[in-house]
């Protein structure tokens, strides 16, 4: 086995083309990679803090932006309100000459504008604790939202369901302190009360803020009901919720009630909550999303190199079987290792070798250098953990040499070159191509499923939250599939195609 070992590396690096085309694959991992994104205006156009997502108590990116009328409770206590049901305003829906018509302008970041009367499902108003009013900081809140009933949630990443109410409906909300322990309850009628959740917030100060809130996200609209990618658009939406019997119990340092936008940058008002007051927001509490936070790019948008990578590495893998072929050095090959299942066996391992040998070290200089270059030139790039930096490292490796093993079984069955170069482009590198371009999202998820270009899911860094709307299609850097179920489809792909090739190198006449 070693001997055809050395064999196969000799024939690979000895064909000067073929060298030149691995080399240039590499390079191109690189280079598309490290201009994506283009150029940025973090720290151009003014403070380098306008690009740069709060961070929440556990460290990830999130979306802290709302309406809050509070007031300062010191020690335990409770605050307890009646909130009479939420309505709201969602960016108008896409339509010839409409605000929100793709071909025309869209609603301005933040301001629902010149919308129609709705509500996201996850609006939100109710009830909150939090430390201070800076984005990030702890706080935990029981609410109603627009389309999934009460919910507790606490630093951003949690919740907890309560009854499914619709939002028109009246409902009783209470938040008692005891210590760092936060309970959210709700009643029907202010009297049975049922406790939706306890929580604990170790990061809470003896004086924290409570009140009333109210907050809605980007709403999306999709033309004709599908997922596609071109049918997406939309904008802010709003939401308000309406109150009356806000009664708080315990130290409370602060004489009045204050109205403040939180993450909006503007100081605080004076609010009168007398019988009853409303509260209209817009934005969001939650982790942040890629594909909706509006700012930069993604750690897995950068490696879209790889698949022009891929080209060049399915083009040298058939290419290595089907010039023996041409050439008639099969029958030379055969002759010194008459195992004709070793020889393949052999250009399996001195491919994939090489292809995962050049793909490490791309996507290294690509996602640690490349990362430190889009921010010199303005692009602010979303963080992602080291262990999904290095995931992202030897998952690109990985792809390119599952790739470059099926193509070389392609390349081994169909024998004429041309043919497979083909064959291995439109089951590899193709499906990822439609998802990314032109295909509607399910048919995108679903060739992202099934074929061996779901292994792209290696490089997927964003996380999808099941309390935030968004799409989490593939051209937002979300896949159907996990990491490692993605690999797992390529893997039988390859395995399946390579028995095939065994079977055909056996059976047929070199």
């Amino acid at each position: 086995m070693r001997a055809a070992l050395h064999a196969e590396w000799t024939k690979l690096r000895t064909v000067r083309g073929w060298v030149v085309a691995l080399a240039v694959a590499a390079v191109a991992v690189v280079g598309l990679g490290l201009l994506a994104g283009g150029q940025g205006s973090c720290g151009r156009n003014g403070p380098q803090s306008e690009c740069v997502l709060p961070v929440g108590p556990g460290g990830q990116e999130v979306t802290d932006s709302f309406t809050f009328v509070h007031r300062s409770l010191t020690g335990d206590g409770s605050i307890t309100v009646r909130l009479n049901g939420l309505t709201g305003v969602l960016p108008r829906k896409p339509g010839p000459g409409g605000p929100a018509d793709s071909t025309g302008p869209q609603v301005a970041e933040g301001d629902p504008g010149d919308g129609e009367p709705g509500l996201a499902p996850w609006a939100k108003g109710g009830l909150i604790v939090k430390d201070g009013t800076r984005p990030g900081s702890t706080y935990a809140a029981i609410m109603l939202t627009g389309a999934h009933g009460v919910r507790m949630q606490h630093d951003y990443v949690h919740d907890r369901a309560g009854p499914p109410v619709p939002a028109t409906t009246a409902r009783w909300l209470r938040l008692t302190r005891a210590g760092q322990t936060i309970t959210g309850q709700e009643s029907p009628d202010g009297t049975a009360w049922t406790t939706v959740g306890t929580v604990r917030l170790p990061g809470l100060p003896a004086t924290a803020q409570v009140g009333a809130f109210a907050t809605s996200p980007q709403y999306t609209w999709v033309a004709g009901g599908g997922r596609g990618v071109g049918g997406v658009t939309g904008g802010p939406s709003q939401a308000t919720a309406t109150f009356d019997s806000l009664g708080l119990q315990g130290t409370a340092p602060d004489p009045a009630w204050m109205r403040t936008l939180v993450g909006g940058g503007a100081p605080g008002q004076p609010e009168e909550v007398g019988a009853g007051f409303r509260v209209a927001g817009s934005g969001d509490i939650a982790p942040a999303v890629a594909g909706i936070s509006g700012i930069g790019t993604t750690i897995s948008q950068t490696l879209i190199g790889t698949f022009a990578g891929l080209i060049l590495v399915v083009v040298v893998a058939t290419m290595t079987m089907t010039a023996e072929y041409r050439r008639g050095m099969i029958r030379t090959t055969v002759a010194a290792v008459p195992r004709r299942g070793r020889v393949l066996l052999a250009k399996a391992v001195v491919l994939g070798g090489t292809a995962f040998g050049l793909g490490v070290p791309a996507a290294a200089v690509v996602i640690f250098v490349g990362q430190r270059m889009l921010r010199d030139r303005g692009v602010y790039v979303h963080p992602a953990s080291t262990a999904t930096e290095v995931r992202l490292v030897v998952g690109t490796g990985l792809l390119l040499a599952g790739a470059a093993v099926l193509a070389l079984a392609l390349g081994t069955v169909l024998r004429r070159g041309f043919t497979a170069v083909v064959a291995g482009i439109v089951v590899v590198v193709l499906p990822y191509l439609l998802a990314m371009s032109v295909l509607p999202a399910e048919p995108a998820q679903w060739l992202l499923r099934v074929t061996p270009a779901a292994a792209f899911a290696l490089q997927q860094s964003a996380v999808s939250h099941p309390q935030v709307d968004h799409f989490p299609i593939p051209v937002n850097g979300y896949f159907p599939l996990s990491p490692w179920a993605g690999l797992a489809v390529l893997a039988g792909w390859t395995a399946l195609t390579l028995g095939l090739a065994v079977l055909s190198l056996r059976r047929r006449d070199v």
